[in-house]
């Protein structure tokens, strides 16, 4: 995306604005002070971000009453207001002055209504809150209260310590409940004896950055691997979504371990890939900003992986799976690379017909994504039917946390051309919502999915024909489900043996679940997968019931 100068960063007291009408003066913006006070004995540069929260309503939100951290929601974008600024080797003692009317959202903190607020600084040191939230090696002030009034007042708040390093792969995450915590520590134990890291320095990616760039993730083994030396194996990759990444991975492959313990998924190795870099996640495409990743799995990484693991290595023994962005991804790998893989089960994948970009149809006349042709806001996310944050909100609120690394900005580092400036061209305008028609014809020529199946449907047929497996909530979180249904339409109208399902009420989040079993759907995909590669191999009846119509879109033998 585009970099506007920083000509809003502040280092000095701002003077009040001037007079919009002689009568009616304009309120000064709210300043604050921030001091490097212990968090750093060397100089420090960042993003510095600060949070404010009604201070009544962080009380209420805290569990027991201590309100420790102030921060944004993106299920609740306007209820706590964020401000922004860079700032560079910020010594210790040393004092920046932020105006926090600046580069602020939902508003700037002067129009932020009176009373006590409670608020927190974060020096975002390695620009990735974007992305992942606080982290690692961030400098945090403590939560203060602070009062908003019509004084002028500068009030200093204090970045007194580092955040400890983020918990290491492999470790249960704090958020399980404790009675889960012992017997799902005994089965990550597991699956980490069964897993093997993946480390791959890519020559294609290092040739496009200039500097060494390695493909990370873990390769798990089914059980007896090591018993059965001759016995080779289907192979299924896998791909977080938005947000992911190794840590997370652990987690993934300790569920899919235990399952193929128990018996409840068949033995497959499984590649679990990280896709996320600093600029959000690179999806697995070439992009000529992120690099050629899309080479570089296909060309590099799958043939060093078959070179080293007992994998069927051929397209009827290769699968992908993955949601959200990762179900974009390996839908963008099966239709790129239809030959190489024997089917994608793509879950709530991001829009695959730009015609519906969660909502907004970006090839309509004057396309806007903020707004439809009667004004009226397009909604991004929802939760029990009702909308909880819009486009705009959304695309504003990662404005102020960083340039880079949200979700918006990811995807003009997959999707855009480069610009003059060496940056990704953005869609849209960040503050109006005015789409770009230029970009757009890019976007579509390179990677709307749809437009490529209608358009190149006669020589992907012999490669692709029965490989496309689609499964969406009809309540989807994200508004996903529109573009899956014009993504099926154009399945139909060329005739391809594929598969979109929509299952009823389900969301973003619940789609995997059926009563208590968290992981019914990747149950079912798995089993559908192992029919392809072992039509002759026993498949449990529930398994085959259950996903019938996955089982008859893949009866036609992948090469």
């Amino acid at each position: 995306m585009r970099m506007r100068p920083w000509s809003w960063l502040l280092l000095l007291f701002v003077a009040p604005l001037a007079f919009a009408q002689a009568s009616a003066p304009l309120a000064p913006h709210r300043v604050f002070r921030v001091t490097l006070d212990g968090a750093s004995t060397q100089p420090v540069s960042g993003r510095l971000l600060l949070f404010a929260l009604p201070a009544k309503e962080a009380v209420a939100q805290a569990k027991d009453g201590k309100v420790t951290d102030i921060d944004t929601n993106p299920f609740k974008p306007t209820q706590t207001a964020v401000a922004a600024m860079e700032v560079t080797d910020l010594a210790p003692g040393a004092s920046v002055l932020v105006d926090a009317d600046a580069l602020a959202f939902p508003e700037g903190f002067s129009q932020l209504a009176a009373g006590d607020y409670d608020m927190q600084a974060v020096l975002d040191v390695n620009h990735d809150y974007n992305y992942s939230g606080r982290g690692a090696g961030d400098l945090v002030s403590d939560v203060t209260e602070v009062p908003f009034n019509d004084g002028t007042a500068v009030p200093t708040l204090r970045l007194t310590r580092a955040l400890a390093d983020n918990p290491q792969p492999w470790t249960v995450p704090d958020r399980m409940p404790a009675k889960e915590r012992a017997g799902f520590a005994k089965a990550m134990q597991a699956a980490h004896a069964h897993s093997q890291p993946l480390d791959f320095a890519s020559p294609a990616l290092t040739a496009f950055w200039g500097r060494s760039i390695h493909i990370k993730g873990w390769v798990l083994l089914p059980p007896n691997y090591d018993k059965d030396t001759h016995a080779r194996y289907p192979t299924v990759y896998m791909t977080h979504g938005f947000g992911g990444n190794l840590a997370y991975l652990a987690f993934k492959a300790t569920g899919v371990w235990s399952n193929m313990a128990d018996g409840k998924m068949p033995p497959m190795i499984w590649v679990f890939l990280d896709e996320h870099t600093a600029t959000g996640t690179h999806e697995f495409a070439d992009s000529v900003n992120n690099g050629p990743w899309g080479t570089a799995l296909t060309t590099e990484v799958i043939p060093y992986l078959e070179s080293h693991y007992r994998m069927d290595a051929k397209a009827s023994g290769r699968f992908l799976t993955g949601h959200s962005s990762g179900g974009w991804a390996t839908l963008w790998l099966q239709v790129r690379y239809p030959e190489i893989f024997g089917g994608t089960w793509s879950t709530s994948p991001d829009s695959s017909d730009f015609h519906d970009f969660t909502g907004p149809d970006l090839y309509a006349p004057n396309a806007n994504v903020y707004t439809r042709p009667d004004g009226t806001p397009y909604p991004l996310v929802r939760m029990k039917g009702k909308v909880v944050a819009t486009f705009q909100q959304f695309a504003q609120l990662e404005r102020v946390l960083g340039p880079y690394g949200g979700q918006m900005a990811s995807f003009d580092w997959v999707f855009s051309p480069r610009g003059p400036d060496g940056r990704p061209q953005q869609m849209f305008d960040r503050g109006t919502g005015k789409v770009d028609s230029d970009v757009v014809a890019y976007w579509r020529d390179h990677y709307d999915i749809a437009y490529r199946i209608e358009t190149q449907w006669p020589q992907l047929k012999p490669d692709l024909d029965g490989k496309i497996h689609v499964i969406v909530g009809t309540a989807d979180t994200f508004y996903l489900d529109g573009a899956a249904h014009k993504l099926k339409a154009v399945l139909d109208k060329v005739g391809a043996h594929a598969e979109v399902q929509f299952l009823p009420g389900k969301t973003h989040g619940d789609l995997y679940s059926k009563g208590k079993d968290r992981d019914w759907l990747e149950k079912q995909i798995a089993w559908a997968m192992y029919h392809v590669a072992r039509p002759d191999a026993k498949i449990p009846a529930a398994y085959r019931h259950e996903l019938r119509p996955a089982i008859d879109a893949a009866e036609t033998p992948a090469p």
